[in-house]
């Protein structure tokens, strides 16, 4: 997800370059997502399989689909309902009179019965979770980046977890763009029309068929939104859509885009996603006791709680009500700086609201606008969605230990009575979703069938990583590397390429890249703060390492820039050009399009996870923490989780805590520790073998890193913190 510190000028958030088009196709005949065929009666369950997301959290469900026609399943992005539609028959057959392969789909459909056995059903949710995004799988393309992924893991270790709990997004028809690389390195965007592919979703529907609906005034008219339902093992997600025919097409395009269009879009997808949001909830006859507003995009369900509490009780104020709303309400906040953070103009924010509405709060519109202003009197400000969560929630909080201070220190003038209410939670990452197969057969093997429940408690994984060979664990991670130098062969190979050296295409790639190389992986947002270009800050010293005929180094890169950021376009594009006569071309690639499938193959295969943000810039970071439980070691600044997660043992950090002047003086002093380090640690001790050639200190660490951070960084030891600090905190 971008944010204003990211932008290159003021007029960045409010043009509306990001409507490329409009409506592809006529919605008239809304899209099922239905199975277009019948399947072979042995293999029939796998439609079932193909309909709840448990599927891409187990390395045998998503085998099944891999196996059934392993080009096809790339061909398709790993969408299990689209290669349902178009393997071919002859296929099928072979599938279902294969008994292995039979008896395999029963085996997972029957686990994934029993699992959902204990599932609570959605009127029976105690906590609504509330985001703009969600990273569930790359199969439903309705995210950017790290917020949304960590709402997916969210919903995931809620589900393992038995929380009653169900989710509410927007669907994005058109997502967030597609990345593309030109000849000359520089980043050019498209999009895809969703409802044009196959997704795991279902209409929402009501008891005679017809499809559940809710309206919202927007812009002087009544705005339908329907839902549909994704089901993410025993959480329903509800995704909420404007793109009907009964609407005009602006309101169709409301839901168009994530993250697009103008400030105005903006506006009114806020106020789809928080007041359509609980509103759709009350139609479906749910109730939650606490709402989860993950960032600040939903903020506007608290007035909607409001107008609620105020319609059933007219003699109240609306303190009485924001009192009221406030104890079902909790904020997380993940931006560190107040420019990251969503702002809208006043006079656009009061014109998204209809005078009647503000009325029904028992508010002048100064009292209205006043609530999202860090200063209540200030009526020059913006309206900020994130002092308007903080006044309208019971509990705020930040994404790590650091993030809390520094979340605390941003906001305290919205809190000079007392103290600031803004505690943290660490974030988390779902590890049976980001850990290899690879590893988790052989943690299968050595420590049980139930490897992911010992994962949870810290005292029990560290003794049973303790019974996994150094050989066990440098094998498996070799076997990693491998399938991702594979994997970059492959991504970075055209047929065609232009005049110029760039590392992301190349006519011929067999002879890129070796799995006898230190290989370090940095693949994040193409941002100012997170300092692309730091790495290059001297280039001769870089190219040094790379081109050392002993201990060489090869890097792997991805990430996006925001399609009106050209500054980040600039970084990348220098990145991509580098050549001076030097090995870099064939020991540096930049896999385009970065998505949850290449991710796995980064965080699981590189030997370092490169991180160099800006401090204190960095919320939390999640990606550091998938590399970690995969044996990758972290080389990182000292921000968000890396200061709780570095013990000295498990990876290598980046200069200290010192501060700085200015941000001149933190990125000179950032890049000599960042050369230094990797000059006099990391490369050396990668390259220490013994008589074996086993890097026995590097293994070492390996194992540390998983023993320690496994458990602390996962998900499910997040929700849990959430389940008892937060939401059931009063």
């Amino acid at each position: 997800m971008f944010s204003r510190q990211d932008m290159e000028s003021p007029e960045f958030s409010s043009t509306n370059s990001l409507h490329p088009h409009g409506l592809a196709a006529d919605v008239d005949e809304r899209p099922s997502f239905v199975l277009r065929r019948q399947l072979p009666p042995p293999v029939a369950r796998l439609w079932d399989i193909a309909r709840n997301f448990y599927w891409s959290w187990h390395p045998e469900g998503s085998l099944l689909f891999r196996e059934a026609e392993p080009s096809l399943w790339l061909e398709v992005e790993q969408h299990p309902i689209a290669l349902l539609d178009r393997v071919s028959e002859h296929r099928l057959w072979q599938l279902a009179s294969n008994e292995d392969y039979v008896r395999r789909v029963f085996e997972f459909a029957a686990k994934q019965d029993a699992y959902l056995a204990d599932a609570t059903g959605p009127e029976e949710a105690r906590y609504a979770y509330f985001c703009a995004e969600y990273g569930v799988h790359n199969s439903l393309p309705n995210y950017s980046g790290g917020l949304g992924i960590l709402a997916g893991d969210h919903l995931k270790s809620a589900s393992d977890l038995g929380l009653p709990l169900i989710a509410v997004g927007l669907l994005y028809r058109y997502g967030y763009f597609r990345q593309d690389i030109a000849h000359d390195g520089w980043q050019e965007e498209h999009y895809k029309d969703v409802f044009q592919t196959d997704l795991a979703l279902t209409p929402v529907t009501r008891s005679d068929g017809s499809r559940t609906e809710v309206m919202i005034h927007i812009r002087g008219r009544e705005v339908r939104v329907i839902a549909w339902r994704a089901q993410v093992g025993r959480i329903p997600l509800y995704l909420l859509d404007t793109n009907l025919a009964e609407n005009s097409e602006v309101d169709r395009l409301i839901t168009g885009h994530l993250y697009g269009g103008d400030t105005e879009t903006r506006i009114v997808q806020e106020k789809v996603l928080g007041i359509g949001g609980v509103r759709m909830l009350r139609r479906l006859g749910i109730s939650p006791e606490v709402f989860h507003l993950n960032e600040g995009h939903s903020a506007f369900l608290t007035l909607e709680l409001a107008t609620e509490y105020i319609a059933e009780h007219p003699d109240v104020s609306f303190d009485d009500a924001q009192k009221a709303v406030t104890k079902k309400c909790v904020f997380t906040t993940h931006t560190p700086v107040a420019a990251g953070n969503d702002v809208f103009p006043l006079r656009t924010l009061s014109e998204c609201f209809s005078p009647e509405y503000i009325s029904a709060l028992k508010l002048s519109k100064p009292e209205f606008l006043a609530l999202g202003t860090v200063s209540e009197k200030n009526e020059k400000e913006s309206f900020g969605m994130t002092p308007f969560a903080l006044r309208m929630c019971r509990s705020a909080n930040g994404v790590s230990k650091k993030h809390g201070e520094v979340s605390r220190e941003l906001w305290k003038s919205i809190f000079p009575a007392g103290e600031v209410p803004i505690t943290h939670v660490t974030n988390g990452v779902h590890h049976p979703t980001w850990i290899s197969s690879v590893l988790q057969r052989l943690y299968a093997e050595k420590i049980g069938t139930d490897w992911a429940s010992v994962a949870r408690n810290e005292a029990e994984w560290e003794k049973a990583v303790d019974l996994l060979s150094d050989d066990d664990i440098w094998t498996a991670h070799q076997t990693l590397k491998n399938l991702l130098i594979a994997y970059v062969r492959m991504r970075t190979r055209r047929k065609e390429t232009g005049p110029l050296d760039t590392i992301n295409e190349r006519t011929e790639t067999s002879g890129l890249f070796s799995p006898d190389v230190l290989t370090v992986g940095f693949a994040r947002r193409i941002a100012q703060y997170k300092r692309w270009n730091l790495l290059l800050s001297d280039l001769d010293r870089l190219l040094r390492m790379v081109d050392d005929r002993e201990r060489p180094v090869q890097f792997v890169f991805a990430g996006k820039a925001h399609p009106q950021d050209r500054t980040a376009k600039q970084i990348l594009q220098e990145i991509m050009r580098i050549n001076h006569d030097s090995t870099w071309q064939k020991r540096a690639v930049f896999i385009e399009d970065y998505d949850q499938e290449a991710a796995r193959y980064l965080v699981q295969g590189v030997d370092v996870w490169l991180n160099v943000p800006r401090r204190p810039h960095e919320a939390s970071g999640t990606s550091g923490m998938k590399a970690a439980m995969n044996g990758v070691l972290n080389f990182s600044i000292l921000d968000g989780w890396w200061i709780e997660g570095l013990n000295g043992l498990n990876g290598f950090s980046i200069g200290g805590l010192d501060k700085f002047e200015n941000d001149d003086a933190i990125d000179s002093a950032d890049a000599e520790a960042l050369y230094t380090v990797l000059e006099s640690e990391v490369i050396p001790q990668f390259y220490e073998r013994d008589k074996s050639g086993m890097p026995t200190e590097w293994v070492q660490r390996m194992r540390n890193s998983i023993a320690t951070l496994t458990p602390r960084f996962s998900s499910d030891r997040m929700v849990s913190d959430y389940v008892t600090n937060i939401y059931s905190s009063s």
